[in-house]
């Protein structure tokens, strides 16, 4: 664990480029933890809801109720 503890940069460097696969820390003998490389996310995929949401023509028209809550009538 000292070990891990001062070497974790390095060691993190070293899985990120691969030089090492993983790396397993242990405390007292036993594994404990592991160090491995993150996946790269997902491509994301745009547009799988198009067609499915609507916005109405008027739904910025001005409505004469809320005015007068702001202007205080």
């Amino acid at each position: 664990m000292h070990e891990a503890k001062s070497t974790l940069s390095q060691l993190v460097r070293d899985v990120r480029k691969g030089t090492e696969a993983e790396i397993v820390i242990a405390v007292a003998g036993e594994p404990a933890a592991k160090i491995v490389p993150l996946g790269r996310p997902a491509p994301r995929s745009l547009g799988p809801d198009r067609g499915l949401i609507s916005i109405a023509d008027d739904f910025d028209a001005v409505n004469p109720e809320i005015t007068a809550l702001f202007e205080g009538a």
